[in-house]
């Protein structure tokens, strides 16, 4: 059973700070959209981080690039991760906080890129980008992994693909946390999800997700990975909540791509909400160990 800050308080929580008015209907997504680009969002590393790593910033083709590492030795590899946000909200503390956990505890060099947000930013510039970067990663800190969370796991997994299709490159594991896998939204199983889910909605979130295709098909795999042929992708770690709308696709990337020989290793937990690995509960905790010892192992080994 979920722990009561699991169970209770973060989905009191979400209801309370109204979490889903950019997701629920057209209006609240236009509105809050229309916020964020008048009043673009801070997206600076917070000040208090941990003390055990360092923080580097540059801009590479235009993005500003962090890369986070271990101020204790050299990085055994490499980890890019794709913050979530809706395709339209910046980077949060809680990004920040597991990607310098990983960092630290996993000894690896984390890049974490500063991606162009809806309106402006769209998935043929940037999912393209951030295959860019892991082949980037690959040359300075050696075996790299990929990383993502909701709208940031459609990118990480839409770039896996990439670099399998374009650069024959094969990755030692794609994780991913409560993932957007198919962006029509058609899984009739969302209907009895979405009533219990305290984060997101349909309606709104189609509102960004038109502006992120920007005209390419739903089911072209910059946009919808779960569309692609999944065979010859590397090993796929996947945590999501039931609690979420994004579940029952993340189901159907499970049963395809086992269908295909991919490896997946999934920590799928009853009752818990969208990215669950980022709450201040004991099950976000335990997630965020498990995260940090698959990407140690992945880089450190390939697998």
């Amino acid at each position: 059973m979920p722990s009561l800050m699991s169970r209770t308080v973060v989905p009191l929580l979400l209801r309370a700070m109204r979490a889903n008015r950019p997701f629920l209907t057209e209006q609240g997504a236009r509105r809050r959209l229309a916020e964020v680009t008048t009043r673009p969002q801070a997206y600076g590393p917070p000040r208090l981080l941990r003390k055990d790593v360092r923080i580097d910033v540059e801009r590479v083709d235009g993005w500003p690039v962090y890369t986070i590492r271990p101020r204790s030795g050299e990085p055994v590899g490499g980890v890019v991760y794709a913050h979530g946000g809706g395709w339209y909200g910046e980077i949060a503390r809680q990004h920040w906080e597991l990607t310098a956990q990983v960092a630290a505890e996993a000894q690896v060099a984390v890049t974490v890129p500063i991606y162009p947000l809806v309106p402006y930013g769209t998935a043929a510039q940037v999912v393209p980008g951030f295959a860019d970067l892991v082949l980037r990663s690959q040359e300075r800190w050696g075996t790299t992994a990929l990383a993502g969370d909701s709208a940031g796991g459609q990118i990480a997994l839409s770039a896996a693909i990439l670099l399998r299709d374009r650069d024959a490159r094969i990755l030692p594991r794609t994780l991913l946390i409560a993932p957007a896998l198919d962006l029509s939204l058609t899984n009739p199983e969302i209907d009895a999800v979405l009533p219990r889910d305290p984060w997101l909605g349909r309606e709104g979130t189609r509102v960004h997700i038109d502006l992120w295709r920007d005209g390419l098909p739903l089911d072209d795999p910059l946009v919808s990975p779960i569309a692609a042929d999944l065979a010859g992708l590397g090993p796929i770690s996947l945590y999501v909540g039931t609690r979420d709308i994004l579940w029952p696709d993340a189901r159907v990337l499970v049963a395809r791509a086992r269908e295909a020989g991919v490896e997946v290793d999934l920590h799928e937990r009853e009752g818990l909400v969208h990215v669950y690995p980022l709450t201040p509960s004991p099950e976000g905790r335990a997630a965020r160990t498990s995260i940090v010892s698959t990407l140690a192992r992945a880089v450190a080994t390939g697998a």
